[in-house]
């Protein structure tokens, strides 16, 4: 196990080892100091926590704020709730998947940008809507999340 993930089990652990529902808080501590929840720290948890490697993996595989592997420099989120769909968003997938080379769930080959779907920014009322880092952008078309893209400097595809 590397030594990062280690003493991020180690400080993180026993904080959350005995509170009820601890595994939630102690996943996204993880995350908060590595980038991810690591499939190596899976058998640590589950065995502090008592529970098996399958139920701390179907958590992180169900919740969308939990990645296996760090995310780029930059993580843009795409809504894909309806009324970001009923205004233009799937297109708006389309061309950022294009642009970008890679599909939901995936980083630039240069480790630059995470493209991630969200399923509602709670901005319906400008849509589509994005979230750039930690930013959400509202009315966004083809040509605002290149211009987004490219004030992020040099990206694949652009």
């Amino acid at each position: 196990m590397d030594d990062r993930v280690a003493e991020a089990l180690a400080a993180s652990i026993p904080r959350y080892r005995d509170l009820p529902g601890g595994l939630l808080p102690l996943l996204h501590a993880l995350q908060a100091k590595l980038g991810c929840v690591p499939p190596e720290a899976v058998p640590a948890i589950a065995s502090a926590l008592q529970l098996s490697r399958a139920e701390v993996h179907g958590v992180i595989s169900f919740y969308h704020d939990f990645r296996s592997e760090p995310a780029g420099a930059h993580v843009l989120q795409i809504c894909r709730a309806e009324a970001c769909q009923a205004m233009g968003s799937r297109a708006l997938e389309a061309h950022a998947k294009t642009r970008l080379g890679i599909d939901f769930g995936e980083t630039t080959a240069d480790g630059r940008v995470t493209l991630e779907p969200v399923y509602c920014l709670g901005n319906c009322a400008c849509s589509p809507s994005v979230r750039l880092d930690e930013e959400i952008h509202a009315r966004v078309d083809a040509a605002r999340l290149d211009a987004l893209l490219a004030g992020l400097g040099e990206v694949v595809g652009g």
